[in-house]
């Protein structure tokens, strides 16, 4: 389903230019350390050691291999400074209407604040949402990342729901102990 998107896209940011395509498994490795980039995913585990490797490509395999996933990076210069990945979901509530969530969305830090992930929200929101029939965009924050809240609250996302989030303890789920 998610194969309607248009991409590769370019993106004009307010300091530069980068071009939104799907991930491919190569990009790997520069996925794993944005995730790593960032204080709340390195916390929760995302430390981009070589051993957690296999798990990471795993994770991207079944990412690509899914028709309601998708995940894409933003670059500049062949360069991977953007990320976020993309999950339709169809629904019965608001008379089946389908949803795209938006899910662990990450910019090099150098580049936070330059407008990047504004261009990034803008054409979830004006392009491949209307592209996939999808009535409603929604993600999910964690409480700690006060800043991320008041960027998506000035790009029109409302904080009308609260969410919940239970970790399954599982020998094939790192850091999922801790509750």
């Amino acid at each position: 389903m998610l194969d309607a998107l248009t991409l590769p896209h370019p993106l004009s940011f307010r300091t530069g230019d980068a071009v939104l395509r799907r991930a491919t498994e190569a990009d790997a490795d520069a996925i794993i350390a944005l995730l790593a980039d960032d204080p709340v995913s390195a916390a929760r585990g995302d430390q981009a050691k070589p051993e957690d490797r296999g798990l990471y490509a795993a994770g991207l395999r079944a990412i690509l291999a899914s028709t309601e996933n998708d995940l894409l990076v933003a670059e500049i210069d062949g360069g991977i400074v953007a990320t976020f990945q993309l999950t339709l979901i169809p629904g019965m509530a608001r008379r089946g209407a389908l949803r795209l969530l938006v899910e662990a969305v990450r910019v090099r830090s150098d580049l936070r604040s330059a407008g990047l992930g504004s261009a990034l929200m803008r054409w979830v929101t004006d392009s491949a949402a209307p592209a996939l029939d999808a009535a409603l965009v929604q993600l999910t924050s964690d409480a700690a990342r006060v800043d991320a809240h008041r960027f998506y609250e000035r790009l029109g996302f409302v904080g009308s729901h609260r969410g919940f989030k239970y970790a399954v303890a599982s020998p094939s789920t790192p850091g999922a102990t801790s509750r």
